[in-house]
């Protein structure tokens, strides 16, 4: 049975990584494999870290989705394939890559994973998380602070110049193509619910939704 491919989006900040964590403990970490968009931001090794710096990490063409593409495919024909690790302070991909077998579920897990029409035709089932632009801006100074090593004017400068005008302009009107909008994220377990019944149901290959056991 080929892999279950589910693609989870939504807005920096939106809460992607908390349903993202339910689907991972309600389906089992042995049975799905994670694969996140920002992994796929294309080789700068030709710039200098100012004019790195200086990039649009928010605009499609940031990301070598092609690659993605590539690799979800060897996935789905049983095949391993190595992924790119990237380095957010340093604006680098590194050397090294992440081997990834083949799974039961593979979940994609992007700001702008909806974007593009391959890796939607890949997918078996789609989903935008939505939560208010103010939650998502504070999470993302806190999450760029500390774990990126980001000053908090170079996140606000990034949010103004680059992040809110490219998720009106491509990530918003992504939601179009879910099949399921998750307002509040994981902190909606209504949706959680319903969507964990769905997962279930393509498991079993089947058509329908099944109950919770």
């Amino acid at each position: 049975m080929k892999p279950i491919v589910i693609g989870v989006a939504g807005g920096t900040g939106s809460g992607k990584t908390a349903v993202v964590s339910s689907l991972v403990e309600e389906i089992g970490s042995d049975r799905v494999l994670l694969i996140q968009h920002d992994s796929y931001y294309r080789d700068r090794s030709n710039l200098d870290f100012e004019q790195r710096c200086q990039q649009n990490f928010d605009h499609p063409d940031a990301l070598e989705t092609s690659l993605m593409v590539s690799h979800l495919q060897a996935l789905l024909n049983g095949r391993p394939v190595e992924i790119p690790v990237y380095d957010f302070a340093e604006h680098l991909r590194s050397r090294r890559t992440r081997r990834a077998e083949p799974r039961s579920v593979v979940v994609l897990d992007g700001i702008l994973i909806l974007c593009d029409p391959q890796i939607r035709s890949l997918m078996d089932l789609r989903l935008y998380v939505d939560t208010d632009d103010d939650v998502r801006f504070i999470r993302r100074l806190k999450r760029d602070i500390e774990e990126r090593g980001r000053s908090m004017q170079s996140v606000i400068d990034q949010y103004l110049l680059t992040v809110k005008p490219m998720h009106l302009e491509f990530v918003e009107p992504s939601k179009r193509y879910a099949d399921l909008i998750i307002p509040e994220g994981g902190a909606n377990r209504v949706a959680i619910e319903v969507l964990m019944a769905k997962i279930r149901s393509l498991l079993q290959g089947e058509s329908t939704l099944t109950p919770r056991p």
